[in-house]
């Protein structure tokens, strides 16, 4: 046992969560902390008096207890002139003397007073910590200047206080400190070893096990298919302009549109269940921008999209109803992970309405290929009449030597009986009755409720969480962590007269906006027009609102610690430059 070098605890701080006004929103934080006087109890999952406002980010056995150092308080009142950091403003529970983030290692232990931790993990970066000091860039700042603070699990239950030693109990197996990892997670020219070694940490946590492995298979060029198909970026960049050959009615209310290179080229092979994004010059001004599936097989040189006609879509309606052959339209390069993978196992490829066009992209895909795989084709009209490609389905179905089809008429008249289908729906019940295996790789596309339903009955089912895979193309669900209180309101121009600047198109959401001299950025614009947005830090570290750049020019303010790929943007800290396309 050795002991740290004149390690003291200063302050022990706890809060309780309460709601805090942020831009005219409401967010529920437990960052606000006060020193305690005298003994503070601590537990398994917190210290007495404490509590986390987002548990999905801090608290729990991994985050118990937040340690930041007095050297590192130093540090930051002479960066930013200030003398008014009090212990507990940068939300950790343990003000300490001593413990350096370069120095302490992932699995190291610390008895202090009664009570036993163990080094878990660097903190999560957040934009609270900013939002409690004041600093808006903290998140980023607290990476970049390598004094992120650590997070502790508790060993041993008991009361520590303000005075006590720090005894070192134990070391750490990988000798890899704090500062290290969390470079190896958030900074770029990350080492493949370290990466290595902090897989070999068992006191490391769960979560920061999970990103590293990631890493490090994108590394080694290990990653999932659906990784791959996300890093191999696009096939051209921003839009260009592709020929319409022909316009095939498939049903009543769904066209399919068959496009070529304007110049007779062959098109790059997109991968099965990937879709093209359209700007549409033709049926409206500011032009809709609108995503749709391929449903052709993926390598003939050219792309066939199937739109169905909505009542009052402008977009669908265009193409549908406008469109005609020798037309030409502007195309974004095939995008999208909901991709099929090249495993053995059974495939299920579920969908109602045009939500069959990617799984009909991926059964051409098995068709070509002769698979021997079991192979499921599930699919719900309301009747024969709105069922497109069935025939075709039918057909590559037909010569597949293990492929089941199982089609579901919800509102089907009498007389309109059809071979493989039967009246109802496609519900749970019927998905237990078919025996299919467990484990099954499931694809489903449809409408939002439609999906859900199939996602909670396949789990119930017995079919793993990762092996269920659904495609949204509408707005992807918002993560904007302990806000709390929103009325979500369908996308809309931001409040007040019409500002000046490029404009901002957000395609899943069906608008376009002029950015403005009073945002700071993309994302302030999405969270001024309620356009659903995935974020965390808003600082360009911990890369949550990645989001792909269809078309245009963006500059950084800050610029990130890590770029992302080509083709992607970080849209909190990016402002456009011209006119720019967002696939959100």
């Amino acid at each position: 046992m050795t002991t740290a070098t004149a390690a003291v605890l200063l302050s022990v701080n706890v809060g309780l969560p309460k709601d805090v006004p942020w831009r005219g929103r409401t967010v529920y934080t437990g960052v606000w902390k006060a020193p305690v006087d005298g003994p503070a109890m601590v537990r398994r999952l917190d210290i007495d008096g404490d509590g986390q406002g987002d548990l999905a980010g801090h608290g729990g056995e991994q985050r118990a207890v937040l340690v930041y150092q007095e050297s590192s308080y130093q540090h930051w009142r002479q960066h930013f002139g200030r003398d008014d950091l009090s212990y507990g403003m940068f939300g950790e529970n343990l003000t300490v003397d001593g413990l350096p983030d370069d120095q302490v290692c992932i699995g190291d232990r610390y008895r202090i007073g009664e009570a036993e931790f163990e080094v878990s993990q660097p903190r999560v970066t957040c934009y609270r910590v900013g939002l409690r000091l004041g600093e808006p860039q903290m998140a980023a700042l607290l990476v970049a200047h390598h004094r992120p603070g650590f997070y502790m699990r508790v060993i041993t239950e008991g009361r520590i206080q303000a005075g006590d030693a720090i005894v070192q109990t134990r070391t750490g197996p990988g000798a890899l400190s704090v500062a290290d990892t969390d470079a190896l997670l958030y900074l770029p020219d990350r080492d493949s070893g370290k990466l290595r070694a902090a897989l070999q940490i068992p006191a490391l946590s769960p979560g920061w096990q999970g990103s590293f492995r990631d890493l490090l298979a994108a590394a080694d060029g290990q990653g999932t298919d659906d990784a791959t198909a996300r890093s191999a970026g696009p096939a051209w960049a921003a839009f260009r302009p592709l020929r319409v050959t022909k316009v095939v009615k498939e049903s009543a209310d769904v066209s399919s549109i068959y496009l070529t290179a304007a110049d007779g080229s062959m098109l790059p092979a997109a991968l099965p269940g990937q879709y093209l994004t359209l700007r549409l010059t033709g049926a409206g001004q500011p032009a809709p921008v609108r995503s749709y599936s391929l449903s052709s097989p993926p390598g003939t040189g050219s792309y066939r999209i199937s739109v169905k006609r909505e009542p009052h879509g402008v977009a669908s309606s265009y193409l549908n109803r406008d469109l005609r052959p020798g037309a030409q339209l502007d195309v974004a390069a095939p995008r999208g992970d909901f991709v099929l993978d090249d495993a053995a196992s059974p495939v299920l490829l579920i969908s109602a309405g045009i939500g069959a066009t990617p799984v009909l992209s991926m059964l051409h895909q098995l068709a070509e290929q002769r698979s021997n795989r079991e192979i499921w084709w599930l699919y719900g009209a309301r009747g024969p009449d709105e069922h497109p490609f069935a025939a075709e389905a039918h057909a590559l179905l037909s010569a597949l030597p293990h492929a089941h089809e199982q089609v579901f008429y919800s509102a089907a008249s009498p007389g309109q009986d059809r071979p493989h289908a039967q009246r109802g729906r496609l519900t749970g019940e019927a998905l237990a009755a078919l025996g299919f295996s467990r484990d099954a790789t499931a694809y489903v596309c449809g409408p939002a409720s439609f999906m859900t339903d199939m996602r909670d009955a396949l789990a119930k089912i017995g079919l793993n969480h990762d092996a269920i895979r659904t495609e949204l193309f509408g707005a992807l669900p918002a993560v904007n962590p302990g806000i709390t209180g929103q009325t979500r309101r369908p996308p809309h121009l931001p409040p007040g007269p019409p500002a000046a600047g490029p404009l901002v198109t957000f395609a899943r959401s069906g608008l376009t906006a002029p950015i403005g001299d009073d945002r700071h950025s993309v994302l302030d614009l999405a969270d001024a027009c309620d356009v659903p947005t995935r974020w965390s830090c808003r600082t360009g570290v911990c890369h949550t609102c990645t989001t792909a750049l269809l078309s245009g020019d963006i500059s950084y303010d800050p610029v990130p610690l890590e770029l992302p790929p080509d083709g992607q943007v970080l849209i909190c800290c990016a402002r456009p430059d011209s006119d720019i396309v967002l696939d959100v």
